[in-house]
């Protein structure tokens, strides 16, 4: 039995929690893939696996395993780049994924850095408003707005965001200025209607504002657009409407009943032993999403 093969399944198995989807992701029968673990069992001497017809779940001696497994096939992975030459030098394709507009307004001109410092790599972005697997995509770097489950990626925190509500100047002079979250039953309200959005607003001290919506848009930037032409009051994360602050088309109210900004964080599947593309691209941006002082405010 190949002992480094037989390892890379069982640390497959035990991500996917499926035989099936370890073979077809390792583009093996899954009879190959149960053989292996199978004998992995029989060398150590211990079950890795609770199996049922349901599920797939790892037994005490098995989770301490895998992590050695990890670490192990970390370290072959790391020999093997610096021999090639790639853990010391970008090269390849970088992939990385971000929200739509955090990556357009910020990621994009950190790629464009990035491919005009380093020549022999090409880039990839994926922008979209979804959760993203990196592994499954074959994701080098994400840069996330919230909190992160434990996923065992490395993780390096730049900043953070709020979630604000602003309107156009125009219109608190029609309208007046909201003073308390309950006020804003009183105003008219752009709501979006993305991914995060909801129509109860949570604000500090466990206030909650069930907004009724004058307007609803499914895009942030149609109801930024609105806030802007003074139509109403929106919620957004502030930094979706960074010029429209610096210039003055837009104003925060409310700021002071805020609930906790959302964490961003800089990730990426192979910690340490990462690449030097992945390495020299998440430095990168570690250093200027850092030097923002709209995320560091």
């Amino acid at each position: 039995m190949d002992r480094w093969q037989a390892m890379r399944i069982f640390v497959k198995v035990a991500e996917t929690e499926s035989f099936a989807e370890a073979a077809r992701q390792l583009h093996m029968s899954a009879p190959a893939v149960t053989r292996a673990v199978a004998a992995l069992e029989d060398l150590i001497g211990a079950r890795l696996f609770v199996r049922t017809t349901r599920s797939v779940k790892l037994t005490e001696p098995g989770r301490r395993y895998l992590d050695d497994c990890r670490r192990i096939l970390a370290d072959i992975i790391e020999a093997e780049a610096a021999a090639a030459g790639s853990y010391a030098t970008p090269s390849g394709t970088l992939s990385v994924t971000a929200s739509v507009m955090f990556g357009q307004m910020y990621v994009l001109p950190i790629m464009h850095e990035f491919l005009a410092t380093y020549p022999s790599v090409s880039g990839r972005l994926l922008f979209v408003d979804r959760p993203v697997n990196l592994v499954e995509e074959g994701i080098d770097v994400a840069i996330r707005i919230g909190h992160l489950a434990d996923s065992g990626f490395a993780a390096i925190k730049v900043g953070s965001v709020r979630r604000v509500v602003c309107g156009a100047p125009a219109y608190f002079e029609t309208h007046g200025i909201p003073l308390v979250p309950a006020d804003l039953r009183h105003h008219r309200i752009v709501a979006s209607t993305s991914a995060w959005a909801s129509p109860a607003w949570r604000f500090a001290r466990d206030q909650r504002v069930t907004v009724d919506s004058w307007l609803q848009c499914n895009t942030n930037d149609a109801a930024i657009a609105t806030a802007m032409a003074g139509s109403g009051l929106t919620r957004v994360l502030h930094y979706q409407i960074g010029p429209a602050l610096l210039d003055g088309r837009l104003r925060i109210v409310l700021a002071e009943h805020e609930d906790a900004p959302l964490p961003i964080h800089v990730l990426h599947p192979e910690g340490r032993q990462a690449p030097a593309k992945v390495r020299a691209f998440a430095d990168l941006a570690v250093a200027r999403l850092r030097e923002n002082r709209l995320f560091n405010a």
